[in-house]
């Protein structure tokens, strides 16, 4: 048995570097399963995608799989890439086994929550209130910041780091406050703002309406009293206000933490998002 990639498409390049191709996993010739790779919009020319890895059933448990994940990250390599990352369904044990034995290793994952109907007052002394205008600006600058530090001490590249940080601020506000679909609320408590959540609107698998929290903090001073947990409950809230019953969050997985918090407020993980360095 011999197990190679072939191309069942053209190499697909854009001006920033950009690359994407389509592979057949074929056995002596004969397709078997399919391969797809790209470098990562996120990040850069130089961090790659394994988009997607399959096998026909009857093909499967014979290191077919396993052969093809190698030779796609070779591709990789060629085209300059230092890191590789892969999204794993929750349920998906096979594909977290193959990935673990590959050295892939968990940097962040997904979480959903199905909201009820009736949410929870704030704690007594706290109240909640738009974020202005003065106030979005210094959160933008200090956000960008820190998001970019977190990809950074998770073995991220400065560069790409910082890529993806300012992309995706970009991209998720372009209209700073006034962006559609998207609400910051500024817990307060005697008077002085303690935390700041961002909520916005999507759809979320396998569809409808649903909320996403992407930022939520808690000011140094201030944490270790409970804030963290009141804050997502606002965030539930605007959820429910915009009629939909679900909500969202992305969470690196050394953040014990917040993973806990998020468990004991009952969300789910949908997707484990790993990562290696090439």
């Amino acid at each position: 048995m011999t197990t190679t990639l072939r191309p069942s498409g053209p190499l697909q390049q854009g001006a920033d570097g950009a690359r994407a191709r389509d592979y057949d996993v074929c056995d002596n010739g004969r397709p078997v399963g399919t391969v797809a790779i790209s470098t990562d919009d996120a990040f850069g020319a130089t961090a790659g995608v394994l988009r997607s890895l399959g096998v026909e059933e009857s093909r499967r448990r014979r290191g077919r799989g396993t052969i093809a994940a190698l030779a796609a990250e070779e591709v990789l390599r060629g085209w300059g890439c230092t890191r590789v990352r892969v999204e794993v369904p929750a349920g998906n044990d096979p594909a977290r086994r193959l990935a673990a034995a590959l050295g892939y290793t968990e940097r962040s994952r997904n979480m959903v929550k199905d909201l009820g109907p009736d949410g929870a007052p704030l704690p007594a002394g706290l109240t909640s209130r738009a974020m202005g205008e003065e106030e979005f600006a210094v959160w933008r600058q200090d956000a960008v910041r820190a998001y970019a530090q977190g990809w950074i001490d998770r073995a991220v590249p400065p560069e790409q780091a910082r890529l993806k940080s300012e992309a995706d601020h970009a991209a998720l506000l372009p209209d700073g406050l006034a962006t559609e679909g998207v609400t910051f609320r500024v817990l307060v408590h005697g008077g002085e703002a303690v935390g700041q959540v961002w909520v916005a609107r999507r759809e979320l698998p396998p569809g409808g309406p649903a909320g996403f929290v992407f930022d939520v903090e808690v000011r140094e001073e201030h944490r270790g009293r409970g804030h963290g947990r009141t804050l997502m409950l606002l965030a539930e809230d605007v959820t429910r206000a915009w009629g939909a019953d679900r909500l969202g969050l992305h969470v690196f997985a050394s953040n014990t933490p917040a993973l806990r918090l998020y468990e004991s407020l009952g969300y789910t993980t949908t997707r484990y998002n790993l990562a290696k360095a090439l």
